[in-house]
């Protein structure tokens, strides 16, 4: 059957918007707010058919698990169970790019389809002050995928949503363009810290914090957090990574001093390459299926989430 055309709000980031956000939220529907990162879905994370509709509006797999979104350390604990090291991390990290995936509480209130099963649970704090203004008004958790179509590319604007899921959800909650750019840090414990996906917090910075190494998850690991499928964040285009030039035929995106269609960070700046990222792929998308050749990125800092996110949008899709 096909889904039912929605009218899709394109609420503005003041009072109205924001108590209409939450009351769209709690009433069961599917509103994009903005993170520091990228755009989420939000859903009640308590309601198991507002979270189905999240995997149906996404087309998401449903053993991929959702991020959980509250609006403080505090209120963690009614959901999760939040201690050493992880409660570490989030004292220093939180509210920030930084999702942890930790145990779920016993008897809890959370939909067994955010975490797909599993005895955990992904969580963060976001920092962005419109997202923390609307999890404070709504009263429930939020779970919250990136706003975007299951594989496809991560938005970082209002339009980036409303080009992808316009029709499908009934609100986007407008608070302008992410900061970050690349979706959060996500890190499990097993018993000791384990990075499951490179994102905006670089991992030097926790292990900064940690004084310890991170655990790196294998890629033929089974699927434990969100964001860890090989063949993600695609454009339609075939993409060619580490190209010092772009061939016949194909289209450049660059970084530092290249010839290039589009480039990231001319100045080889990593913070400028993560917040422009998902932006240029979404332009390169809308002018034409032509292959895309990718300039090499350093693979340290910010350049981690990149190369990730740039690994997946080139593997091969079924």
């Amino acid at each position: 059957m096909a889904q039912r055309e929605l009218k899709t709000e394109h609420l503005k980031a003041d009072a109205a918007g924001v108590a209409r956000a939450a009351e769209l939220l709690r009433a069961g529907a599917l509103v994009s707010f903005p993170t520091e990162t990228v755009y989420g879905l939000g859903a009640d994370a308590t309601n198991d058919t507002a979270v189905a509709r999240i995997f149906d509006a996404k087309g998401r797999p449903h053993f991929n698990p959702l991020i959980v979104h509250v609006p403080s350390i505090v209120a963690v604990s009614d959901y999760a169970v939040l201690e050493g090291k992880a409660r570490d991390l989030a004292m220093a990290f939180w509210p920030g790019p930084l999702t942890l995936v930790i145990p779920l509480k016993p008897n809890g209130p959370l939909s067994a389809l955010v975490s797909a099963g599993l005895p955990t649970v992904a969580i963060r704090v976001p920092e962005h002050p419109l997202a923390h203004e609307l999890l404070t008004a709504v009263g429930v958790p939020v779970a919250a995928p990136s706003a975007n179509p299951s594989g496809r590319i991560s938005p970082s604007t209002a339009q980036h949503v409303l080009d992808g899921l316009s029709g499908r959800i009934e609100a986007v909650l407008d608070g302008g363009p992410c900061g970050v750019g690349v979706e959060s840090t996500i890190v499990g414990f097993d018993p000791a810290p384990t990075l499951l996906r490179p994102g905006g917090l670089p991992v030097e910075a926790l292990e900064a914090a940690t004084g310890q190494a991170l655990v790196v998850r294998g890629e033929d690991a089974s699927i434990t957090a969100p964001g860890q499928l090989t063949s993600h964040y695609a454009p339609n285009a075939r993409m060619r990574l580490n190209a010092s030039e772009a061939l016949t035929n194909e289209r450049m995106l660059g970084f530092g001093d290249v010839e290039a269609d589009l480039n990231l960070s001319p100045s080889g700046d990593l913070v400028e390459a993560a917040a422009n990222l998902f932006g240029y792929l979404h332009k390169m998308d809308a002018e034409g299926d032509a292959p895309i050749a990718v300039s090499p990125i350093p693979d340290h800092g910010l350049g981690r989430a990149i190369n990730d996110r740039l690994r997946r949008a080139a593997a091969p899709r079924n």
